[in-house]
């Protein structure tokens, strides 16, 4: 069983800077792929970013490269979300997930966190 607690959320102007914290309870996250998933009002969840369990391996939905920048430290049991050059369209509730499978889908992940709100002013 994995807990997942995210923080770092908040109000931000355009072109502004926040990193999400992920912080896991479970003596086995670090074998656990993870992923970032974010949902804005009216809409489906949607993927944001993922991370093989030993940070070999990082993909991001294409409209966030370059942007974002996923990582994670296991001896802290957290995964971070370092997000710049904020948009207006980026604004959602911010989700982590943890699952056996490192993909890009909701029905991959086993584990979600409650949320953080992002919220990017023009």
């Amino acid at each position: 069983q994995v807990r997942l607690v995210e923080s770092g959320g908040g109000l931000v102007q355009a072109g502004g800077s926040l990193r999400l914290s992920c912080v896991a309870s479970g003596r086995t996250f670090s074998t656990y792929n993870t992923g970032w998933f974010r949902q804005a009002p009216g809409k489906e969840r949607e993927f944001v970013a993922a991370i093989r369990w030993n940070g070999g391996n990082t993909y991001y939905t294409d409209s966030v490269k370059g942007r974002f920048t996923i990582s994670r430290d296991n001896a802290k049991n957290t995964v971070y979300l370092q997000m710049n050059s904020l948009k207006p369209e980026d604004t959602a509730v911010y989700y982590c997930a943890a699952g056996a499978q490192i993909a890009t889908t909701v029905r991959h992940y086993d584990y979600w966190g409650q949320g953080t709100q992002v919220t990017v002013s023009s």
